[in-house]
């Protein structure tokens, strides 16, 4: 049976189903009767699937075989794989960032990785409660914080650190600090810029950094 489901937000017709049976079905409201593909990287069920908000055909998975997945949605199989040490209950990608994302596990912890930075170890983990397991996480959608849940009941409201919300910088917000004339053109185009350029210029810089990252992953290389 079904255990979670998420939409793309690119594409609105697009949704994920992650499976009791450790299956992830990619489906379509256009079509009723089948699904479009099936990915299969997990052995345990799947507890939760997230589509990146900035990037169209990326998206997380985790499960309680201890394991957090990267897909590309156009690959049948995982682009990345993370071993948390324990079942996985609820992953969420940070709002500023198309590479940083949290996870909860069942003996407590919460991890938040940037692949930017470190795409093999979390970039802080702590322990939040010790005689409960977490179950849910989300990320303030405006100031540096998560709040994340416990199967007791309880919710806890952290602060990320600063080199946990590092946002991608445009080229033009550090001109040459000996030419002063560049700089001031710079500040007078920004401001000329209407916000939905702004927005869309952001957007970009955010999947071009996460393609980077795919590639890289794909070839096996290391980063």
């Amino acid at each position: 049976g079904g255990t979670c489901f998420d939409f793309n937000r690119h594409s609105d017709h697009l949704f994920l189903v992650g499976t009791e049976e450790g299956k992830i079905h990619k489906c379509s409201k256009a079509y009723n009767s089948q699904y479009l593909e099936t990915y299969e990287g997990h052995h345990m069920a799947v507890y939760s699937v997230k589509w990146n908000q900035f990037h169209p055909r990326v998206f997380l998975s985790c499960s309680a075989d201890w394991t957090v997945k990267l897909w590309d949605h156009n690959l049948r199989h995982p682009v990345m794989s993370f071993d948390l040490n324990n079942a996985v209950n609820d992953i969420a990608w940070a709002p500023y960032s198309s590479t940083v994302f949290s996870a909860v596990t069942s003996d407590g912890k919460v991890h938040v990785y940037d692949i930017n930075e470190n795409k093999h170890e979390p970039m802080c983990e702590q322990k939040v409660v010790r005689k409960a397991k977490l179950t849910h996480v989300t990320f303030n959608p405006k100031e540096p914080m998560m709040l994340v849940g416990d199967d007791r009941g309880c919710v806890t409201s952290l602060k990320l650190s600063p080199n946990l919300r590092k946002p991608t910088k445009d080229k033009d917000d550090e001109p040459p600090a000996d030419d002063q004339q560049q700089a001031a053109m710079v500040k007078k185009k920004k401001q000329d810029k209407n916000k939905v350029e702004v927005k869309k210029t952001r957007e970009q810089l955010e999947v071009e950094k996460l393609d980077k990252i795919l590639a890289i992953a794909e070839k096996g290389e290391s980063l």
